[in-house]
C-alpha cells in the first residue's frame, strides 16, 4: 500500500521536475525528499525517476504511478470536501434506510420536504427489514433509519438511539367477497379457521401470534410470505388474510378491503433511529418526517373512501393535508381512518 503523503510527493516531484523544488513547496529539507522517494522506490520495487544533470523526470514506471497517485489525490481531495460539507450541515450525502411500508407514504412525504429545504443533501434510500437497518445504522452504512417492532420487537444496538415516531394501526385485509368484509370492525377469532400470509411466524414471539393466543386460537396455516405483493396476491385469490399496517393502505390493490380488527393492542410502534452522532441533515430529516406524519392525520369520525385515482373502495382514506388538533400526540397522529363498510 502507497501511502497518501509519498504519493502526493511523487506528483510534486514529477511537476517541478526537481527533488530541491519540491523540497521548498511542501516545506521538507532535500535529503527528507530523497530519502522518501527512495523508499518509494522501494516500495514499487523499482526506479521511478530518471536522474538527469538538471532535475529528474518519471521513467515508464513512475508515470503508471503517477497516473494512479493523481486518481486517488483526486478522490481523497473530494472526499474530504464532502466530508467537510457534511459535517458543518451544508449537504452531502445521507444515506437513509426504511422498512418497506414506511416507504409508501411517509418517508417519501418527508423526503420530498427536505428536497425543498435542503436541495443541497443527496439522498441514498434503501429499504430492509428493521433488523437489518438497525445493524447497518451501527456499522456505519447508514446515517437514518425507520424501524419498528413489528412483528417480533425492536432490536438494539450499540450506538444507535431510537425515538417513537407514532403508532400504527394494524388492520385485517380480506378479498372484498369475504364473508366479514362487510363488517366495521372484525373479531379475530372470528378469523381462526383462515389461513394467514405472514413473513416470520413460529420462530420467535410475533404480534399475530399473540393476538390470536388472547382470542383463544393458534391459526389454522401460515403462508410465510414476506413481500407486500405477494401477500396481496394471496388475499386477492381466496387464499389467506393479512395483517396490514395503515401506512400501507395506499397500497392496497382494489380487489381487497382493509378492515379494522377487535383486539385494540394490534398495532406497531415506528421509531426513528439514528446514530450516536447524527449528521445535522439526519436531524432535520427526522423533523421533516415528524411533519409528514402530523399531516396525514385523518378527520375525525371514520374516513370515506379514497379517491378514485390513489384506490378503491373499502380502504381507509390517510389524509396528507389536515394537521392534528393541538395535543395530538405523534403516536396518535400515524393511525388510519375507520374503514368504511361498502354499500
Amino acid at each position: 500500500m502507497f501511502e497518501i503523503d509519498a504519493l502526493r510527493l511523487l506528483v510534486t516531484v514529477a511537476e517541478t521536475g526537481s527533488f530541491t523544488h519540491a523540497a521548498v513547496r511542501l516545506d521538507y529539507t532535500q535529503s527528507a525528499v530523497s530519502r522518501r522517494i527512495a523508499a518509494l522506490e522501494q516500495q514499487a520495487r523499482g526506479p521511478l525517476f530518471e536522474r538527469l544533470p538538471r532535475g529528474v523526470r518519471l521513467n515508464p514506471a513512475g508515470r503508471v504511478l503517477h497516473r494512479h497517485a493523481l486518481e486517488v489525490l483526486d478522490r481523497m481531495a473530494r472526499a474530504e470536501r464532502e466530508l467537510a460539507v457534511l459535517h458543518a450541515g451544508h449537504g452531502g450525502l445521507l444515506h437513509v434506510g426504511a422498512f418497506a411500508t414506511a416507504h409508501i407514504e411517509v418517508v417519501p412525504a418527508a423526503l420530498r420536504g427536505l428536497r425543498r429545504t435542503r436541495p443541497d443533501v443527496e439522498v441514498v434510500a434503501v429499504e430492509g427489514p428493521t433488523g437489518t437497518l438497525v445493524r447497518r445504522l451501527a456499522e456505519g452504512a447508514l446515517d437514518f433509519a425507520v424501524v419498528s417492532d413489528y412483528p417480533s420487537g425492536l432490536p438494539s444496538a450499540d450506538g444507535v438511539t431510537t425515538t417513537e415516531l407514532c403508532e400504527d394501526e394494524l388492520l385485517v385485509a380480506l378479498p372484498r367477497e369475504h364473508r366479514l368484509a362487510g363488517s366495521a370492525v372484525v373479531g379475530l377469532r372470528g378469523l381462526r379457521d383462515e389461513a394467514w400470509l405472514q413473513s416470520a411466524y413460529g420462530d420467535r414471539p410475533t404480534t399475530l401470534a399473540d393476538a390470536c393466543a388472547r382470542a383463544g386460537f393458534a391459526p389454522r396455516k401460515i403462508i410465510r410470505i414476506a413481500e407486500w405483493a405477494g401477500k396481496f396476491g394471496y388475499v386477492a385469490a381466496g387464499l389467506g388474510v393479512a395483517l396490514v399496517p395503515s401506512l400501507a393502505a395506499r397500497a392496497v390493490p382494489d380487489g381487497l378491503v382493509l378492515r379494522r380488527l377487535d383486539d385494540p393492542s394490534l398495532r406497531r410502534t415506528v421509531h426513528v433511529a439514528l446514530p450516536a452522532d447524527p449528521l445535522p441533515a439526519a436531524l432535520e430529516l427526522r423533523e421533516s418526517l415528524r411533519e409528514a406524519v402530523r399531516r396525514r392525520t385523518p378527520p375525525a369520525g371514520p374516513a370515506g373512501p379514497r379517491p378514485a385515482d390513489g384506490g378503491g373502495p373499502g380502504v381507509p382514506a390517510p389524509s396528507l393535508t389536515r394537521s392534528p388538533a393541538a395535543g395530538t400526540s405523534p403516536s396518535a397522529a400515524c393511525r388510519g381512518g375507520t374503514p368504511p363498510v361498502p354499500p
